[in-house]
């Protein structure tokens, strides 16, 4: 059997920006001034050349977002839930097999995660074709998982609504259960994340 690598035309770019803010006193995170851009920019920038199409997970200011040049798409509820709650908005909402999903904080996001990540779940010679496919991959680094930088087979999209309608919030939790494949990355800089109205005054990643 030869290996059958996911194409690039088969997969929808999504940014989640669909948070509270908390951390940077309630604004819209994705919409703050980074190097002279919004953030969500600069992630827009580095997703759409790995993608086919691409989608902004937005529950505020979605005029703002669409701007940015791609389909905007809010949570089912009003509650701000979490990442997983975006990552199911971009499920329903590709018309593609797969959704790369990433954070609208990590402006220096890898230029090949969608690759790498597509290239974890192809079936390559050897293969046990008697197992089930993998339907998620997410990035990991020295420093620890990366879950929300992951891509996913929209089939998990009914499975995920099940999965936030019990309660369960965690996007480890639930990749976990579907065996999502760790792909490991050598440097930590390309997930460094924006989190704090300081870290908006710095375009160099302060990496441990």
């Amino acid at each position: 059997m030869t290996a059958t690598l996911i194409p690039r035309t088969a997969i929808t770019g999504l940014v989640l920006a669909g948070g509270r803010g908390q951390r940077m006193g309630g604004r819209d995170k994705g919409l703050q001034s980074f190097a002279g851009r919004p953030l969500s920019a600069h992630v827009v920038e580095r997703l759409r050349p790995q993608v086919a199409a691409l989608l902004i997970s937005a529950n505020r200011n979605r005029d703002a977002y669409a701007a940015l040049g791609a389909e905007v798409v809010s949570d089912e509820t009003q509650d701000f839930a979490g990442p997983l709650a975006g990552m199911l908005a971009g499920l329903r909402a590709a018309c593609t097999d797969y959704v790369l999903t990433v954070p609208c904080d990590s402006p220096y996001l890898p230029d090949d995660l969608g690759e790498r990540l597509a290239i974890s779940l192809t079936c390559a010679p050897g293969d046990d074709t008697t197992q089930p496919p993998r339907l998620a991959a997410y990035a990991a680094t020295a420093q620890g998982p990366h879950p929300v930088f992951a891509l996913l087979h929209r089939s998990l999209a009914e499975d995920l609504a099940a999965t936030l309608a019990a309660g369960e919030h965690r996007v480890r939790a639930w990749l976990a259960r579907h065996k999502a494949v760790q792909v490991h990355f050598g440097d930590e800089r390309p997930f460094y994340n924006i989190n704090t109205l300081d870290d908006l005054h710095t375009d160099t990643p302060r990496v441990p």
